[in-house]
């Protein structure tokens, strides 16, 4: 009896939380990963809100975390289905093959949605926006390589408001992706993953979330007169949150609704709070970082991405929306906290691109900038081709700021290199225009600077791009439909926040240039696995704690 006794103590000891099965603690990994990515985040903005913002969301993240404060973007062009992918894949779209929210494959001229997969249908919801899969992405995600390192036994769940940023970082093996379906008001997947909602999220569509949300209408959330970082509301050059409405406070969201469809939430900050309250259901119901193996939860917050195009870097409505996401970030870490484990868990914070300052608003301080008129270039370039080659409609649009040509015409007409060359002459002719590069000519890149030009190879993929790549000068974007865009090499697209914590994360911040591509590969050593298959990145080694 009392050598059972020694024996039973001696275990008590080595394990002070009792004779509780292996779990992924002593495997050498957290119970749970969360990568959190933030749609349109500026690195400024943890600084330019910091003041304003609680203790428990990113001021937490970066006292108690690790802090990159030069994340750089390494390719073109900085956007929204590029960013997730180059995340999570740890490699850029030359090699995992999404160059674009949407792009042309060059072997039939046909425009694909980047995750659209028309084998698929819809589950959760009768219109067509569940025909989504992760088919497209050419590479593994560090969450496949999870799923793999476990033989599969690890759960991998994304959420997002948006579909294309649900689905690529939760990868090809994924247990489920769910996002917004803005015609109904529903969540939803794919067949992709399942035949049919888990019982917990109907019960969630069933709240009406979005109308929920929207039914006491958005006001600021603290006294407008110290919202400090933003110009006066109401600016002549911001465009409406909805038709007819104006971009000032406040705002009665109800009515829009009613208006306008569901997809209006969007275009406020409770799209973020009802993201996080997706995941956390995901948490509750699924029970992710409950197991013996690590599990991961991918998350997106969309409305920023969505307002930042209506309004810019300066609005009133940017600043209210930031404060909100940091109330919601704490929220959603003391949920973990309280569901998985403070220290049982590792969350890192990024985002897929930046965002630039509304053109006009730099302007009135004598900055240059400018608002690029991406169809009135088409008609430009069609013009030019009909005059030198008598040729009409040889443009098939302009897209990420690449020119696609209807390159079977012209080649019948044996003219598809003289007419690249006449074109990209007419571009270098205008104003706006910094550089044009032949994407199937390597020399033309020799008059660009090396960080761009890696930038442009890294974003070319053979089958997938466009023919010509034209860099604007800095300040310009194309202000397509009157709207702020992002997609270039400049800083303001292209230096991102990235913030670890928790599980393996020592507190700190480094200073050195790091890139997007770091992100898998760093998380990927945390959690001693391989690091995706296209992966070109490094671990950032001084964020592990020793």
């Amino acid at each position: 009896m009392r050598n059972w006794m020694l024996v039973l103590l001696a275990a008590l000891l080595l394990h002070p939380a009792g004779m509780r099965a292996s779990g992924p603690d002593e495997a050498g990994r957290p119970r749970l990963v969360v990568g959190l990515v933030v749609d349109q985040m500026r690195w400024d903005y943890l600084y330019r809100y910091y003041d304003k913002f609680g203790e428990g969301g990113f001021r937490r993240l970066m006292r108690d975390g690790f802090s990159c404060e030069n994340l750089m973007i390494d390719y073109l062009p900085t956007i929204t289905a590029v960013g997730h992918t180059s995340i999570f894949t740890g490699t850029v779209p030359s090699i995992h093959g999404i160059t674009g929210n949407s792009f042309t494959l060059r072997s039939t001229g046909q425009t694909v949605n980047c995750v659209g997969d028309d084998r698929e249908h819809t589950v959760g919801s009768t219109s067509h926006s569940g025909e989504r899969s992760p088919r497209r992405m050419m590479v593994t995600t560090v969450t496949d390589e999870l799923r793999l390192a476990t033989n599969f036994r690890s759960r991998v769940v994304g959420v997002a408001q948006k579909d294309r940023a649900a689905i690529l970082p939760a990868g090809h093996t994924a247990n489920a992706a769910y996002w917004f379906d803005s015609k109904t008001g529903r969540w939803v997947t794919s067949s992709y993953y399942m035949e049919q909602l888990p019982s917990w999220l109907e019960a969630y569509n069933r709240t009406d979330p979005a109308r929920r949300l929207l039914a006491g209408g958005w006001n600021t959330l603290l006294p407008i007169s110290r919202y400090t970082q933003s110009a006066a509301d109401d600016q002549p050059y911001e465009l409406p949150i909805g038709k007819g409405i104006r971009p000032a406070f406040p705002f009665d969201t109800a009515a829009l609704l009613d208006r306008e469809g569901y997809g209006v939430v969007t275009n406020t900050p409770f799209g973020n709070t009802m993201t996080v309250e997706v995941a956390k259901q995901v948490l509750e119901h699924e029970r992710l970082g409950q197991g013996t193996e690590t599990d991961f939860l991918t998350v997106s917050f969309s409305s920023t991405d969505a307002l930042g195009h209506l309004l810019g870097v300066n609005a009133v409505e940017i600043e209210d929306t930031y404060l909100r996401l940091d109330r919601d970030l704490a929220d959603f870490l003391a949920y973990l906290d309280e569901h998985v484990g403070q220290g049982q868990y590792t969350v890192f914070l990024t985002a897929d691109h930046g965002g630039p300052h509304h053109a006009r608003f730099l302007q009135e301080h004598g900055i240059p900038a400018g608002e690029w008129n991406a169809k009135e270039v088409v008609a430009a370039l069609d013009s030019v081709a009909r005059v030198r080659f008598g040729v009409d409609a040889v443009v098939q649009g302009i897209a990420s700021y690449q020119v696609l040509l209807r390159r079977a015409k012209l080649d019948s007409l044996n003219i598809y290199a003289p007419m690249k060359e006449a074109l990209a002459d007419y571009l270098r002719t205008r104003p706006e225009v910094a550089y044009v590069v032949d994407l199937d000519n390597g020399a033309s890149l020799s008059l660009v600077p090396q960080s761009i030009r890696e930038r442009i190879v890294n974003g070319y993929h053979r089958e997938r791009s466009g023919d010509l790549q034209v860099v604007l000068h800095p300040g310009w974007y194309d202000a397509a439909f009157g709207r702020v865009n992002h997609g270039v090499w400049c800083a303001y697209d292209s230096h991102l926040p990235l913030l670890f914590m928790g599980w393996g994360v020592r507190p700190g911040k480094t200073r050195r240039e790091v890139h997007m591509t770091d992100i898998a590969a760093t998380v990927a050593a945390l959690l001693h696995i391989q690091m995706p298959s296209g992966c070109v990145g490094r671990p950032i080694e001084e964020a592990f704690a020793d």
